[in-house]
This record gives structure tokens, sequence and C-alpha cells, in this order.
């Protein structure tokens, strides 16, 4: 067998090879052991489906058309796997259950119709294809797979949106976790789906095959950087983010109109050290709180002295469960309480507190001779310069050293 040497044969061979070289080591990588898994092989089923593209551009049907119907397509698997993926990776403690067998029963009667077929004599599979294949399955195939790719990524990437609201309310450190190049390449992929949407049309209503075909060369360029990134993804051990699983909560009974005011009272009161004060301030009147009337005054208290005057906000990866621990208030009433008392999320509360932090830091004297910009900051509970520079910039609309020429 005779392969030619053209530049896309070689960029089809390359890509199948990384492919399945990344889905090796993803398959053995030690951190988000399950969801490097699901992404593995999701890797191997694309990149098998790369493969017949490889078969056909290298002449390989033309030379042995015994390699017809090789059970190499399990398309159906692109969109479950994808979001198995997604979820698991939100959810340290997600484990595989019977159930999501379901998502695979498509894809389980795609390999046993290749598999059935590879056994078959040449003249039966030839039958297969002129009857039954080209007018028929290959069609559902093809649609299929598309349809359940579409399906799934808007499920991803809805469960992404919903994980960014659950990041805000839970760690005063995001940038590890917030996972937006997954964001992305999920976007691209859809891009890429559009581009597979015109070569169906192409099929379906000009009978256009291979003409203008150009979804196997993005798909394979999106499945590699997929392996890439997700190589490099940091640990998401600390992440149990469980969306089908919300407990109700149960809201402290409401106050007296004095007490329900004294949230707001212990958030302003002029003589409450700077830190407190500044935290407020720094957001927009729109977004300063009003406190709830069933939020419970001790609670925005206990919560206000553990980040006020025991300076937990120092503590660069502070999260909602080690506020928890810290105070004995129950996860679920300290972020209902956050977010109607103090009228934040989680994240903005506690950069707030290191922001005012910095300013009044930056305004000693000693610590501004003392210590650069950046040490200020790693010392007032930021752990990367671009996290900083963004923060500080939220909360005060200009960059840090812009604030420290002003000074």
């Amino acid at each position: 067998m005779q392969i030619p040497f053209t530049p896309l044969v070689a960029l089809l061979f390359a890509v199948v090879a990384q492919a399945v070289f990344a889905a090796g080591l993803l398959w053995t990588a030690p951190l988000n052991r399950l969801p490097n898994r699901f992404l593995a092989l999701l890797m191997l089923a694309i990149a098998l489906w790369l493969l017949d593209a490889f078969f056909r551009v290298a002449n390989v049907y033309g030379q042995n058309p015994n390699w017809y119907f090789a059970p190499i397509y399990y398309s159906f698997a692109f969109g479950p796997l994808l979001y198995l993926y997604v979820q698991s990776l939100v959810n340290h403690g997600f484990r595989w259950r019977g159930r999501y067998l379901w998502h695979f029963v498509p894809v389980l009667l795609q390999a046993a119709l290749y598999w059935w077929l590879r056994f078959q004599p040449y003249e039966t599979r030839n039958w297969f294809w002129q009857t039954i294949h080209r007018p028929y399955t290959y069609r559902l195939e093809f649609v299929g797979t598309w349809v359940s790719l579409m399906v799934y990524l808007g499920l991803a990437l809805q469960l992404l949106r919903r994980y960014g609201r659950y990041l805000n309310d839970n760690f005063s450190e995001t940038s590890q976790l917030r996972l937006r190049w997954l964001r992305t390449l999920l976007l691209v992929l859809a891009v890429v789906s559009a581009q597979w949407l015109l070569e169906l049309v192409l099929r379906e209503f000009f009978g256009l095959y291979y003409r203008y075909d150009y979804s196997t060369e993005l798909l394979g360029g999106v499945v590699l950087l997929i392996g890439v990134v997700g190589l490099r993804q940091a640990n998401m051990a600390a992440v149990h983010f469980e969306p089908d699983a919300e407990e109700p909560l149960l809201v402290p009974e409401a106050q007296p109109a004095a007490a329900a005011a004294a949230p707001s009272a212990v958030l302003a009161a002029p003589d409450r050290p700077m830190v407190a004060e500044t935290a407020v301030a720094a957001l927009p009147a729109t977004e300063v709180a009003r406190p709830s009337q069933t939020t419970d005054a001790a609670v925005v208290e206990r919560i206000r002295e553990a980040l006020e005057n025991q300076k937990l906000y120092l503590n660069p990866t502070l999260t909602l469960a080690e506020l928890s621990a810290h105070t004995g208030l129950a996860p679920r009433l300290i972020s209902f309480t956050v977010n109607n008392g103090f009228g934040q999320s989680f994240n903005d509360l506690v950069n707030s507190y290191r922001v005012a932090e910095v300013k009044r830091r930056l305004a000693s004297t000693n610590d501004a001779t003392r210590l650069t910009l950046l040490g200020i900051a790693f010392e007032c509970g930021f752990n990367s310069k671009t996290t900083f520079n963004r923060i500080f910039r939220q909360f005060t609309g200009m960059a840090p050293s812009a604030y420290v020429r002003l000074q």
C-alpha cells in the first residue's frame, strides 16, 4: 500500500498521533483524574473519527476497499464525554453512576453496527453501503452527531455559567479555577460545528461531498488545544459544585426593624476601623447592601468580625468553607448573609477588604518605603500580580500604579 505524502496527509497523521499521545498522558495524569479520563476518551474518539479522514485523503480506501466500515466511528460519544468532562471537572465529588449510561446508548448502537459490519464479507458491506448506509444511516450518523454535539455543548456552557456564580460565592481567589480557557474552546467548538452544519447542508441539498469540508481539520486543531490546556489545568480538588443537589436554606426569622437595620450600621458606622468603611465605599452606590428583612444582624456581625478584626482575608486562598469552619456558621447561611446583608458575593466581599488594606498600607510611609506595590499586595492577601491588578481596578476604577501616582 502506498500513501501519498501531501501536506494534508502529513497534517492529519500528526494530529491523530498527537491526539492519541495526549489521551494517554491525560489518562495517567495524577491530578483531576476522573475528568482527565473523560477528556482522554473524548480525544481518542475524535482521533478515530479523524482517522477516517486520513484514510480517505491518503487513498487507503481506494487501495483496499476492505478498510471500509472499520470500527473507528464513535461520534455519538463526543457530546456526552464533553459534558461529563465539564461536570466532573467542576465537582471533585463527581462519581460515575449507572444512569449516565443512557447518554451513551446512541454510541453503543453506532459501535455495534460497525463491529457487526467489520466481520461481514465484502459483498455484504458493499450491499449495505449502497442500499442502507448512504441513503439512511450515513445521513443519520452525521446529522445525529451534529445535533448531539450542539445539545451537549449548550448544556456544558450553561453549566460553566452557573459554575462561575458558584466560584464567586465560595472562593476569594479564583484565577486558577475560572476555566475561561474551557469556555473559550467550547465556543470555538461551536464555530467548528457551524462549519459542520454547512457541510451537512451542502451534502443534503446540493449533493456536494467533501467539496468544502474543513471541519475535520478544524476539529483536529481544537482537540489538540483541549489536550494541552487540559494537562495544564490546576488541581480542582477544592471545587464541589453540585447544581442538582441544592439544599433548602433555613432562613432566620425576621428581626425587628431596629435589628434588621443593624447590618448596614455595622458596616458603615464611623467608629469602625478604616478597612470596613473602605470595603463598602469601594462599591458603586447602586451595589451597597440593603439588608434583607430576614438577614440576622448577629450573623452579619460575626462574619464582619472574622474578616475585619481577625483579618481572615489575609489568607490568599480563603474559601467559604474555611470561613464557615472559623465562625461555626453553616456555609449556606454565610452565603445567604453575604449576598443579602453585605450586598456582595463572597469573592467581592473578601477582595474589598484586601483592596482596602492595600490602600491603607500605601498610605503608611513605612510600608510604602519598605515594600514594593506588589509586595504590599501579597501581604494583603493577593497571590498573583494579574489577580491584584484586575481586582484593584474593579474596586477603584484605576490601575494600582495610577493610584500610587495620585497619592
